[in-house]
């Protein structure tokens, strides 16, 4: 009899996953805050943020050999170990040399939150089996999102009534939490024992993205979906430059609360992606199939076109708990997809997705930064977004005309 819900020790790793997400989240607003502080100057503030991405986009590369070659379990305890520490660094370095620091840690937080995430997906099907990962990912967006609402909503509490130090270390000890969480739970991260290969750890880890677009070209229905998440990711960074800008725009005394109801209502949206929709998908394949993907990111990209229409607040709200509700059904859909590779492959295709929605992400914020000097906010947004758009509908289209195709005897598609 199959299993109706992942077992107890998945339950606790969800538990302590969200606590470091509620870390990330956190440092997301303290370290940038800090950083600005610390350097006193908004460019070297922006090489901070972008040699995060940078590095995260460098990890993509090797990530998918590292999961392949090393115990994944091991791999994202030595990743929240190692954030843990470089906060801790942070906080017990001299004055004078924090600001240098702060690069380091921006390197070890790209490096390590790409490892985690790669080495954490790409394990869940051994984790809670093959017909459960819906429910394990739908439960992992879920506790993200739940942390991302506290850890955005408490930051700049933290952050003024206890100051920084206090926050790293709040955020240093979520990481620590987490691994030792992990240490402990007795779950199976990989489908059986591989024999490593024999070729160098530095050129076998060089060629992670080659495996993936080898295994790719067999299965090329993955790579399109991972060229739609990229222009999506393109989109994403057009709505998070944007918005700020859209702000101010919309309310010149107090931008802050505008963007802050909007990501509020977003993470709702978010939190409740799975088990809302799950009450009416379950069961069907929607919630793991290309067709959920692609309908998926066409109703996440259109609502947040809408969100810089200029609609009158409650509608904005309602449209942002769209935008988050897409948004969780998405990534549900893509990793689910995506898990349904062989074990072997698997990591090397999250290693080279997380290198693509890097490349994406930090291509768009500066095409969307310079676009936003001459054109409005709707503009550049529709026009990111609507790149993912178009190539969603695509994507449907031939999927649709895959399926109208004649099959022989044997069951497979004629010419």
């Amino acid at each position: 009899m199959s299993r109706s819900s992942p077992n107890r020790y998945f339950h606790i790793l969800i538990g302590g996953y969200s606590l470091s997400a509620f870390g990330t989240f956190l440092n997301m607003v303290a370290l940038n805050l800090f950083a600005y502080q610390a350097t006193g100057s908004a460019l070297k503030t922006g090489l901070f943020m972008a040699l995060r991405l940078v590095t995260s986009f460098l990890t993509g590369l090797v990530a998918g050999n590292l999961v392949a070659r090393y115990n994944r379990k091991t791999l994202m305890i030595l990743s929240d170990v190692l954030q843990g520490a470089a906060l801790v660094a942070l906080v017990l370095a001299p004055v004078g040399m924090q600001a240098n620091l702060l690069y380091g840690v921006s390197i070890v937080f790209g490096l390590c939150t790409t490892i985690f995430n790669v080495s954490l997906r790409s394990s869940i099907p051994e984790m809670v089996g093959p017909e459960l990962v819906v429910r394990a990912n739908g439960l992992l967006v879920t506790g993200r999102s739940f942390a991302m609402v506290l850890g955005f909503a408490s930051a700049s509490i933290i952050v003024a009534r206890l100051g920084y130090a206090a926050a790293f270390l709040l955020d240093a000890a979520t990481f620590i939490l987490s691994a030792l969480n992990l240490a402990w739970l007795p779950l199976n991260t990989r489908a059986a024992p591989r024999q490593a290969p024999s070729e160098g750890a530095g050129s076998g880890l060089l060629q992670s993205h080659q495996a993936a677009l080898v295994f790719l070209k067999t299965v090329p229905v993955l790579l399109v979906m991972i060229l739609i998440r990229t222009a999506d990711a393109f989109g994403s960074a057009s709505h998070q430059v944007g918005m700020p800008v859209y702000s101010h725009l919309i309310d010149p005394e107090a931008p802050s609360e505008f963007m802050g109801r909007f990501w509020a209502a977003w993470a709702v949206g978010s939190l409740l992606a799975y088990t809302v929709l799950s009450r009416h998908l379950k069961g069907s394949g929607w919630l793991s199939g290309e067709r959920a993907f692609a309908i998926g990111t066409c109703f996440m990209s259109s609502f947040f076109i809408l969100v810089f229409t200029g609609l009158s607040l409650p509608l904005m709200l309602l449209v942002a708990v769209g935008a988050g509700l897409a948004d969780g059904f998405t990534e549900i859909a893509y990793s689910s997809r995506l898990q349904m590779a062989p074990d072997e492959q698997r990591g090397h295709l999250f290693g080279f997705s997380a290198m693509a929605e890097s490349s994406g992400l930090g291509l768009g914020m500066l095409l969307s930064a310079s676009l936003l000097e001459k054109f409005s906010p709707l503009f550049v947004v529709g026009l990111s977004h609507g790149t993912a758009i178009t190539m969603a509908l695509l994507f449907l289209v031939l999927l649709a005309s895959k399926a109208r195709r004649p099959r022989g005897a044997d069951g497979t598609l004629q010419p």
